[in-house]
């Protein structure tokens, strides 16, 4: 019932709108869109100041992050999330910011590791399928066609991928 009246009201305002559209001159139709413009704007402009405190807020920006591409065509939060797998790497002494030598460690990756590169719960059962697109969600951040610094950490991800592929079969 109340969308019919709301409904009903809409098309009531609608049609005293464009019966005043066009019965009116153009300069007033102008005039008064002008004017209406000018008190939207001193709206908004006031709305804005009042909340403008609220607008840099951390809701806010986990909001638009998502939204906000660099000029290398990621996202804020991909950046963000290779940056937790390189701390990840980088706890295991697996992987060196500014070291050349390929060589950091040879051991094996574990499972636990793996899950964390992987950026799965270890406590879940997966199947191969979610596990290759969490491979592949990875890899296409840091595939080493994308740039070939990533070689090392591209190998890392992909050791990770085989590890728990072969713990689920």
């Amino acid at each position: 019932m109340n969308i019919f009246i709301i409904t009903l009201v809409i098309f009531v305002l609608i049609y005293l709108f464009l019966n005043w559209f066009a019965k009116s001159s153009t300069k007033k139709v102008a005039k008064t869109i002008r004017s209406l413009i000018i008190i939207v704007s001193i709206l908004l402009a006031v709305l804005m100041a009042f909340a403008g405190r609220y607008i840099f807020s951390l809701p806010f920006l986990m909001m638009v992050l998502p939204l906000i591409k660099t000029k290398a065509g990621f996202t804020l939060l991909q950046i963000l999330r290779i940056w937790g797998l390189l701390r990840v790497l980088k706890n295991y002494g697996r992987y060196n910011f500014g070291s050349s030598s390929q060589n950091l460690n040879t051991q094996t990756v574990s499972l636990e590791e793996a899950y964390k590169i992987l950026n799965l719960d270890p406590k879940k059962k997966y199947s191969k399928e979610q596990i290759m697109n969490a491979y592949k969600k990875i890899m296409k951040k840091i595939h080493p066609d994308v740039s070939p610094e990533l070689t090392r950490l591209a190998s890392i991800v992909n050791e990770a991928k085989d590890v728990i592929i072969k713990d689920i079969v």
